[in-house]
């Protein structure tokens, strides 16, 4: 693949990725930040591979580096999704008894 056809890749996928976040409801902005937690995921296992593989050094550094974004990517997403849905609760963040 040519540097021009990745960086033309990119710019379409960030161009896609504005449009589709923007015209999202602020209602659906909790299930569709869970739902990117998890794809988030795939990236974590991605970088796995490519921290453990046998590359290269320079490889091996990168992949390291990818694992420790993709962690605190996925950490933190799930962290901020709880607080965004203790926020629908009305006793203060105690879950609710079922039946009621």
């Amino acid at each position: 693949m040519t540097i021009i056809l990745q960086i033309y890749v990119f710019i379409l996928a960030a161009f896609l990725g504005y449009q589709l976040i923007s015209r999202v409801p602020a209602l659906l902005h909790t299930p569709l930040m869970s739902a990117t937690n998890a794809i988030a995921g795939i990236s974590l296992v991605g970088s796995l591979i490519a921290a453990g593989g046998r590359y290269g050094t320079f490889a091996t550094v990168l992949g390291f580096v990818a694992v420790i974004m993709a962690t605190i990517n996925v950490v933190g997403g799930f962290l901020l999704t709880n607080k965004m849905l203790a926020m629908f609760r009305k006793d203060g963040g105690a879950p609710k008894p079922h039946g009621k």
